[in-house]
């Protein structure tokens, strides 16, 4: 476990301006199959995280996808 400076009880890392911002996730590069999502955190410091709350309740990092700004065709 290590210490992260920007976490503590009473702070946390500066966020982008696109908190909030409605995306589409696919996998592998296969745009075939897209979920729809919100990102819920998008660090503009140390340690740079980026969280999306996809559609269905899941949660999942950037690294561990591809996603791209929603311009329509999502279903809400």
């Amino acid at each position: 476990m290590r210490v992260i400076d920007t976490i503590s009880y009473d702070s946390f890392p500066k966020q982008s301006g696109f908190v909030g911002k409605r995306v589409e996730v696919c996998y592998n590069f296969d745009t075939t199959k897209v979920h729809y999502g919100t990102i819920v955190r998008a660090d503009i410091e140390y340690p740079f995280r980026t969280i999306i709350k996809l559609d269905n309740g899941n949660y999942i990092l950037d690294v561990e996808c591809q996603y791209c700004f929603s311009y329509g065709g999502e279903t809400t």
